[in-house]
């Protein structure tokens, strides 16, 4: 617990306007559409970012977004049933892509100056 009270510091429940953010939208449509993503617990959310630097940084230079305000975005994701809504992520994860295998696999295991191949 803090021992000091600062009037300007929002305590961690409340829900402080983050103002205009950089929303990531979905490339390749015809109109806006904003990017869901899910939270490492599964959980639906809109994401904006505070810079267009810390968008890049995160999703990478060539993801498209849009500006929007915290109020707009939470009113897209509102009739969806997402409230939820994650300021500056900073861990993504790529999509999965499902790898095909043709043939055995090995890994090599170090033992004494050379590697082994063993199959797995």
């Amino acid at each position: 617990m803090c021992l000091f009270q600062y009037e300007d510091d929002p305590e961690p429940e409340e829900r402080a306007p983050a103002g205009p953010l950089y929303v990531p939208a979905r490339p390749g449509t015809a109109q806006v559409v904003v990017r869901l993503f899910r939270t490492p617990l599964g959980a639906r959310t809109t994401v904006g970012f505070t810079s267009a630097e810390r968008l890049a940084a995160t999703l990478g230079a060539g993801q498209p977004w849009i500006r929007l305000s915290e109020a707009a975005l939470r009113a897209m994701a509102g009739p969806l049933g997402i409230s939820l809504l994650t300021v500056d992520p900073t861990l993504t994860a790529p999509a999965v892509i499902a790898a095909t295998v043709t043939g055995p696999v090995t890994a090599p295991v170090a033992q004494g100056p050379e590697a082994v191949a063993r199959p797995l």
